[in-house]
């Protein structure tokens, strides 16, 4: 089941993402970076700041216990949805569940009359080509710092909805 989250499921949100993010990004990034982003992007107060800022939030629930979530945000630029996080247990890939999300996301986008859906991925990261499978085509390679010297290294990566 993929519900909207609340500002209540903050919590699990940052659960999630602090038993995903260590394996997903191991060998892409050094542990002090991990740390860093993980602070960054997932401490409480973080997650609260970006759902007021318009990020929504869904959580994927097997058997009421969550397994994934993502966040996006409709017109981020006119008429283009972001995808800022998608992120399922590594355990419980290759289910669909990331698919079902994607899926979620783009509906909703859809509905709200977005043309284009946007995301970035980490340049080292195999989910790039889940991306691709899913219709989506690297549009531009960007190098964004964050702080303490880090930089994030992605591919931008779009899909056309209408």
């Amino acid at each position: 089941m993929i519900r909207p989250a609340t500002p209540d499921d903050c919590i699990v949100i940052q659960t999630l993402a602090h038993q995903i993010w260590p394996e997903v990004y191991a060998s892409i990034l050094s542990p002090a970076q991990l740390s860093y982003m993980l602070d960054m992007f997932y401490a409480l107060e973080a997650l609260q700041r970006q759902m007021a800022a318009g990020q929504q939030f869904l959580i994927l629930e097997d058997n009421h216990v969550a397994q994934g979530f993502a966040a996006y945000q409709l017109d981020y630029t006119p008429g283009v949805t972001q995808l800022h996080k998608l992120y399922v247990r590594t355990a419980q890939q290759h289910k669909g569940w990331g698919s079902a999300l994607l899926e979620a996301i783009e509906q909703r986008a859809i509905q709200s009359g977005q043309h284009t859906l946007r995301l970035n991925v980490n340049r080292f990261n195999n989910a790039q080509f889940f991306y691709q499978k899913k219709g989506f085509q690297t549009v531009e390679t960007i190098d964004i710092p964050i702080g303490e010297g880090y930089l994030m290294e992605d591919f931008v990566m779009e899909k056309k909805l209408l």
